[in-house]
């Protein structure tokens, strides 16, 4: 991010949550986040977030699919959208002289959609076909596969695309969508979100002119929300954390993970650096060196950490020749036994934090994902600390605080293995 961005705040008084961040550059990148996503369908309606996502592009009281489509690609924009566990987000690139004409298109594909079905039958159709393009990638499968095996019982195990029986019911009627956004799309749990060169003022009077007389209408529930399980021991038997698919697939692919802590937990930070030495992005994580570099087994190996609002999880994924799964396995239990059984030395931890500066500096030069992130961390925690500030907490990580989380969370109760072959 520039040296030079500042980033502004404002509440308007039904809740909704405004943040800027003004940086120098001419593009500018402008949206909504709802917090309303998977974990807050019932089984029989799975899928009816990511269908809205889908069909609010089809159609609003003004503007037909086709002219949503031009009103910004024809100005040089993207419009975007995505569905995840807990948020569902709609966004545009945009130069940002044009930040008033997008973000009243946006407002007005939230607000006022209209889900005729003639539109929202070709889009069931396309949601159908992004399905079945799932099922046949399963390095992509796997992660939902994994989440239901890791939250069963609970929505967060439900899958965000849907099924095909329940896209069926919910896009039976109009109605049913409609009255869903009403009970889900509340104010106080939208984030209206700009970054580029925009003075924070035309922002904060933009949001309020098309939020500012949104109202909830119906009561909300939050027992589903309730209902989520939080980070403890489940008590299960190995057998019953393991669970395997017959995909045929040429290699095997294998998932290894448990759950993890939740957003804002006092150890967050120091999961997300342990994570970044066990397999993060880098060729020098602990899991490439020993799987990859050292023994040539996997072409990718790669270790996550996802935290959500009130639980989270993380997994080690890998692919390999059916014949040398046992020993790949093998080499990542080691490596996180070797987290867990001897602390590291105060270099290695520096060396760790170093390379992590590197990363978070390079990654807050993505405008869109800087973005974004933004907008989820004001969802959450009402405020969106700039890399630099969220680096100067990670380093005052010990190795014993390294430690101790490598204890807490890589331990074999917490241990549940998923595997295609």
């Amino acid at each position: 991010m520039q040296e030079n961005s500042q980033t502004f705040y404002h509440i308007l008084p039904n809740g909704v949550k405004i943040v800027h961040r003004r940086t120098p550059s001419p593009v500018a990148y402008i949206g909504v986040m709802v917090g309303a996503g998977t974990r807050d369908e019932a089984p029989e309606e799975n899928g009816m977030a990511h269908y809205i996502e889908h069909c609010v592009f089809k159609g609003t009281a003004h503007h037909s699919a086709r002219q949503i489509i031009h009103s910004i690609e024809g100005i040089g924009g993207e419009i975007n959208a995505y569905t995840t566990k807990e948020e569902t987000t709609f966004y545009a690139a945009i130069l940002a002289e044009h930040v008033q004409l997008t973000l009243h298109l946006i407002a007005e594909m939230i607000l006022q959609p209209t889900f005729k079905k003639e539109e929202t039958d070709k889009e069931r159709m396309v949601i159908l076909d992004e399905i079945e393009s799932y099922n046949d990638s399963p390095s992509e499968l796997i992660y939902d596969d994994f989440e239901s095996l890791v939250f069963d019982g609970s929505s967060l195990a439900l899958p965000i695309l849907g099924t095909r029986k329940t896209l069926r019911h919910i896009s039976s009627k109009p109605d049913y969508p409609l009255q869903w956004m009403q009970t889900h799309y509340r104010p106080e749990r939208m984030v209206v979100f700009c970054q580029g060169n925009v003075s924070p003022e035309k922002i904060f009077r933009l949001a309020e002119k098309e939020f500012g007389a949104l109202t909830a209408t119906r009561s909300y529930s939050e027992a589903v929300l309730q209902a989520q399980p939080v980070l403890q021991r489940s008590g299960l038997s190995a057998h019953e954390h393991e669970r395997s698919f017959k995909k045929h697939t040429h290699q095997i692919h294998a998932m290894l993970g448990g759950k993890a802590y939740p957003l804002g937990h006092e150890n967050q930070l120091a999961m997300f650096l342990l994570n970044n030495i066990l397999g993060g992005g880098s060729l020098n994580s602990r899991l490439n060196l020993s799987l990859r570099e050292s023994k040539g087994l996997v072409y990718t190996i790669e270790s996550t950490y996802t935290p959500l609002s009130d639980t989270g999880y993380w997994c080690v994924y890998w692919a390999c020749d059916p014949e040398d799964y046992n020993l790949s396995l093998d080499l990542v239990l080691r490596e996180l036994s070797k987290l867990r059984e001897n602390p590291m030395s105060e270099a290695a931890v520096k060396h760790a934090l170093e390379q992590l500066r590197g990363q978070l500096a390079i990654s807050a030069q993505n405008q869109e994902n800087s973005a974004l992130a933004m907008a989820k961390s004001v969802l959450y925690h009402n405020e969106a600390p700039e890399w630099q500030q969220i680096f100067s907490k990670i380093e005052k990580t010990s190795p014993q605080k390294l430690f101790e989380v490598a204890n807490d969370i890589f331990c074999t109760q917490n241990h549940y293995i998923l595997t295609y072959k």
